[in-house]
């Protein structure tokens, strides 16, 4: 249907808009940049306070505004520049010509692009689009949260980028024709915590935004529900809510004594700050409550995320995920794959039904394109990695691979990671061969089509290494299938493997790897040639299963040990076809049907 001169004039404002504040928001980056961080982010917050005073006039009548919501907790600002104050106020203007999801989220864009880069880390402060939140919620309602009843919380909730269409969604729900009345119940049922005040206060501002017109039809505004805390020193004892939502901070983070024990149930080696808020969530949420977050999607397979699995997979399965199709250009500065996922209490452990799985793709802060991928059930042991389809034509291969009967050690191999880390051995780095040295083996020495190629090319890559008498434990002396162990979904493999030639070792009594490699190494007698493991890590079928695995750019030991893989008769199949010299095509063929023969 054609679109009417109106909607044409509302979506080129909208457009105008957009623009505007991008190019907003990278002049006001450079005129908040300070000498010293205390003073950038003083600044940041001047300059969006000042913004927030304009879209707060902007989008009241002439005649009896409401005051601006009072700050929550007092923050420092310091002066703004003319230039900066008149910039702030052009977009306000800018953003009340926005709804009040979408200037939310200009406005928190606005601040991230502000601070100074070390407090965005630290606090995690991203602010997430508004048709993810939508998504989100439309997620949580599907897997029974009711918004005329249930309580709900965002413990990260900075921007206010859940709590404002929570808070619509629960007015329209409730129906009532009584505004005040509509007000005190979201103030009963809707809470937000959040470590930073600014934040904090914003998130408030916003919320009584998108709840103006029944904030003046009842004649006041709307109580306080945002919260200045840190919310992962809150045990939980005495707060349950019916839904925990949001977008909380991620990132590694050093923990005390003190918190790794409070945290103990969901730790394994490193803490990432959005696992601590997963298992913060289940604890805030009630016996029957869901959990709905965004998150990066690292989790699924890692080994650091082991016990965050096993939390979730016995106390509150996935009912919805949903992955996102690109990794940039969705969070601003993150380049990162993540993820919506309502996490369900109500649900049964490993034998519950499967979690519906879709896959979105942003087209605007407030539209999505939405692709069914199908359905996934977690492991027996849900501290396994989860396989789980992210396109549609996965899910059959996804209930192949849990059919398949082998693990990489059932071949007889073991993995580990190439033992050179070479910027700590400059100095045994050398450009010829003589009699001490070994070929080092770069990761570009896997060609992208699967082959070995002695080389060198890279800045600082030298060819050869002389471990010394002291460091002969670096040499490897075996045939082996070399693995890059950093690949991404936009490359045209993830799996990008090949046959460290048993000659080429003998030739030269050994080679040193370096730790951008993975080596897949017999441990003993193997049952498969590492020629035929090499072909079936380099196929088609092999590089999709690993895909349905990942949830990072690393291709470690611990996802490579968990791929399912086939029989061994089908293995011994693919040396006699080798053996052969037959097309690539047709090994490629003999294993599809063996992850799909049965369910096709």
């Amino acid at each position: 249907m054609p679109q009417s001169p109106a909607d044409i004039q509302t979506s080129q404002a909208t457009t105008a808009g957009r623009d505007l504040f991008a190019s907003g928001r990278k002049r006001a980056q450079r005129w908040v940049q300070a000498d010293d961080e205390d003073t950038q982010l003083r600044t940041a917050r001047a300059f969006c306070t000042a913004l927030l005073d304009t879209y707060w006039s902007s989008i009241q009548p002439d005649r009896d505004p409401l005051p601006l919501p009072p700050v929550v907790e007092r923050y420092e600002t310091a002066s703004l520049t003319k230039p900066a104050q008149k910039l702030a106020c052009r977009l306000g203007e800018a953003a009340a010509r926005f709804g009040p999801l979408e200037a939310g989220y200009q406005i928190g864009r606005v601040y991230t692009a502000t601070l100074p880069s070390a407090y965005q880390s630290q606090h995690g402060i991203y602010y997430t689009p508004p048709a993810l939140t939508q998504r989100l919620l439309d997620l949580a309602a599907r897997s029974g949260v009711d918004w005329a009843a249930d309580t709900v919380l965002d413990p990260a909730c900075g921007g206010g980028a859940f709590l404002a269409p929570v808070a619509l969604r629960m007015a329209e729900a409730r129906g009532t024709n009584d505004p005040a009345e509509t007000l005190q119940h979201i103030a009963d049922h809707l809470h937000g915590y959040e470590i930073d005040p600014f934040g904090a206060w914003t998130s408030q501002v916003l919320l009584e935004a998108a709840l103006l017109d029944v904030c003046r039809a009842a004649g006041t505004r709307l109580p306080a529900v945002v919260e200045v805390t840190d919310s992962l020193d809150r045990g939980g004892e005495n707060e349950r809510f019916d839904c925990v939502i949001g977008n909380p901070p991620y990132g590694r983070v050093t923990l005390s004594s003190e918190r790794r024990e409070q945290f103990d149930r969901s730790l394994y080696g490193h803490a990432n700050v959005y696992g601590l808020f997963t298992d913060l969530a289940l604890r805030l949420a009630a016996p029957d409550g869901r959990v709905a977050f965004v998150t990066p999607t690292g989790f699924l397979a890692g080994q650091y995320f082991k016990a965050l699995r096993g939390l979730l997979g016995r106390t509150a399965p996935p009912a919805h995920i949903d992955f996102l199709s690109v990794r940039e250009g969705v969070f601003a500065d993150v380049l990162q794959e993540t993820l919506l996922a309502v996490y369900d209490k109500t649900r049964q452990t490993a034998g519950s039904s499967p979690a519906q799985v879709h896959v979105v793709s942003p087209t605007a802060p407030d539209t999505l394109d939405v692709e069914e991928a199908g359905t996934f059930r977690l492991p027996n042991d849900p501290t396994q990695p989860w396989v789980i389809p992210r396109r549609a034509e996965q899910g059959l291969l996804v209930e192949g691979m849990h059919e398949m009967p082998c693990r990489i050690q059932d071949y007889g191999y073991e993995i580990s990671t190439g033992p050179l880390v070479w910027n700590r051995h400059k100095e045994r780095l050398r450009t010829e061969s003589t009699r001490e040295t070994h070929p080092l083996i770069w990761a570009e020495a896997v060609t992208a089509d699967g082959d070995f190629r002695f080389r060198s090319e890279k800045p600082n890559h030298e060819p050869y290494f002389d471990p010394g008498d002291d460091q002969d434990w670096l040499v490897v002396r075996q045939p082996c299938v070399l693995v890059q162990r950093t690949t991404a979904k936009e490359q045209h493999r993830r799996l990008i493997a090949a046959e460290l030639p048993g000659p080429f070792v003998e030739k030269h009594d050994g080679v040193v790897v370096e730790n951008h490699l993975n080596m897949v190494y017999p441990a003993a007698d193997p049952s498969v040639s590492v020629r035929a493991l090499a072909a079936l890590l380099n196929s088609e079928i092999v590089d999709q299963a690993f895909r349905c695995i990942s949830g990072s750019v690393a291709v470690s030991a611990y996802e490579l040990e968990a791929l399912p893989l086939p029989s061994i008769e089908t293995m011994q199949a693919v040396e006699e076809l080798l053996q052969q010299g037959v097309p690539a095509a047709q090994i490629e063929s003999l294993l599809r049907d063996a992850y799909l023969s049965s369910h096709g």
